[in-house]
């Protein structure tokens, strides 16, 4: 429990951030799934969902959601998927 004003402030701001963040990295699984979904299928549109999915990895390592090193290597994992053989 928080003795002092600045420690109640402060765990007011942790709580506030740490639903952002969630929210910001629930979105951006989802994101990354369907991408990386559609690159293996190799069907129409897929190309627009992977570059979709690098700019939103590319805002959540700006804003601090993720590391920049993490969204560097699931872009290059993103660019090396192949479709599936049918």
């Amino acid at each position: 429990m928080a003795n002092h004003a600045s420690a109640e402030k402060r765990n007011r701001q942790r709580i506030t951030r740490t639903e952002r963040n969630r929210a910001a990295k629930s979105a951006l699984r989802t994101i990354v799934k369907r991408a990386r979904a559609a690159a293996e299928a190799g069907g129409e549109g897929s190309a627009d969902l992977v570059v979709a999915a690098e700019r939103a990895l590319d805002k959540a390592a700006k804003k601090g959601v993720i590391p920049d090193n993490r969204a560097s290597r699931l872009k290059g994992r993103l660019k090396s998927t192949k479709p599936a053989a049918k």
